[in-house]
């Protein structure tokens, strides 16, 4: 089945846009988006948080705590490999990127809100779902 390209499109004025964010992606994975627990302070929003990949709900503080626990690994060192992004504004400094991500064998969709900021760009909510097919528009058997 072919794919269906309302799911990698992105109005062409965002290209730009994808590009600088698809380099910060997976959030906490890369050393541009930032190597210390002061750096993913202030790339955060207060009341951010996410839904892994799990499910399960996790607040800004509880990753940070984490984060100081353990430092992030990098999503290059380790062979991750991702694809089909596209971006969509939400609104007039808000944009939704979503993406595939292989980690070894396990196959996520992923999706974080960004929103950009005076010094930046600050995350808002990210979320991962797990992937048993890479099947899109397919009723599950």
């Amino acid at each position: 089945m072919e794919k269906n390209p309302v799911f990698t499109y992105t109005e062409p004025e965002l290209l730009p846009i994808l590009e600088e964010l698809r380099r910060r992606e997976p959030i906490f994975h890369s050393p541009e988006f930032g190597t210390s627990v002061a750096d993913f302070e202030r790339s955060t929003a207060t009341d951010y948080w996410e839904v892994g990949a799990s499910g399960r709900r996790y607040s800004r503080d509880f990753i940070l705590q984490d984060l100081y626990g353990q430092p992030p690994v990098f999503a290059d060192s380790l062979g991750w490999k991702s694809w089909d992004y596209a971006l969509r504004r939400l609104g007039p400094d808000t944009y939704l990127i979503t993406y595939v991500l292989l980690q070894g064998d396990r196959l996520t969709r992923r999706a974080t809100i960004w929103q950009s900021v005076r010094d930046g760009w600050r995350i808002l909510y990210h979320q991962g779902t797990v992937v048993l097919a890479e099947e899109d528009d397919v009723v599950p058997a």
